[in-house]
């Protein structure tokens, strides 16, 4: 009996997959569980998040504005009132006004954002447009923050064809995108990861870095999913079958791992000393 009682402690205190959360009732997700804020709603945001319905005074807001980018594509800037970005408690419990947003063109997701910019490379817009960007607001535990019924969000029509959103009266035209190796030459050094059939070649090692390094990571996914770098607030849409490459300055040390989110894999580890 002691045993047993010190094994069901041990679980109390992990929660869900082995690490420290919310606490859930048998029966209950941990979305349902995770926190008290506003009411939790039976409809969901479109892709399967529930929203998370809150009063409108003092709700999150979000407003959303793009600028082409001197080299390459635009530069999005999030404005937001009532939120502040948590990027080191996603996964957590529900907290007033705080969480990650989620960026879509035309209804598919790009990325999951953790601070106020991201920059748009030309090469994932498609030809053509005009093409809508969605921004839109969750809680840590990845509901989707809500007023009457509806979630938070922004929308802003991007014209790929000028590089330019309708929004804005500039008249400039960013350069196109650079091949892979191109943007990789004006690197330090380079990681190459292909994902095929669920597994990472050359298997997941450690990459040593000098704090300052520019990295250029190359990598090629069978399936759509996003490339995020935990620490740096990095994250690119991995289009399926296609090259992609994001380049980094390791401006921090410590070990920082490198993954895609829709599969959940670990592509590599980034020392960086």
């Amino acid at each position: 009996m002691l045993a047993l009682a010190l094994l069901l402690a041990g679980g109390a205190a992990t929660g869900c997959g082995g690490r420290a959360t919310t606490h859930h009732k048998p029966g209950t997700t941990h979305e349902q569980a995770s926190g008290k804020v506003g009411t939790l709603l039976t409809a969901d945001d479109g892709t399967g998040h529930r929203l998370r319905e809150v009063p409108a005074e003092g709700a999150p807001e979000v407003r959303l504005a793009a600028r082409p980018d001197s080299e390459d594509g635009w530069n999005l800037q999030l404005t937001v009132a009532n939120f502040h970005f948590t990027p080191d408690s996603t996964g957590g419990a529900a907290l007033p006004g705080a969480g990650h947003a989620h960026l879509e063109l035309d209804g598919r997701k790009l990325a999951r954002l953790y601070g106020p910019w991201f920059h748009l490379p030309a090469a994932q817009v498609p030809e053509g447009g005009p093409h809508t960007l969605t921004v839109r607001l969750y809680a840590d535990d990845h509901t989707a923050w809500a007023v009457a019924g509806k979630p938070v969000e922004a929308t802003l029509q991007l014209a790929a064809a000028s590089g330019q959103s309708t929004h804005t009266h500039s008249s400039a035209t960013p350069s196109p995108t650079p091949p892979a190796a191109s943007q990789a030459s004006e690197a330090d050094r380079t990681v190459t990861v292909t994902v095929r059939d669920g597994k990472v070649s050359p298997a997941p090692g450690r990459v040593e870095v000098t704090r300052g390094e520019r990295v250029a990571l190359r990598v090629t996914s069978d399936r759509a999913d996003t490339l995020h770098v935990h620490g740096f607030d990095k994250e690119l849409a991995l289009p399926a079958g296609q090259e992609a490459t994001l380049i980094l300055t390791a401006d921090r040390t410590g070990l920082f791992e490198v993954e895609t989110h829709g599969s959940g894999l670990v592509l590599t580890q980034l020392l960086v000393r």
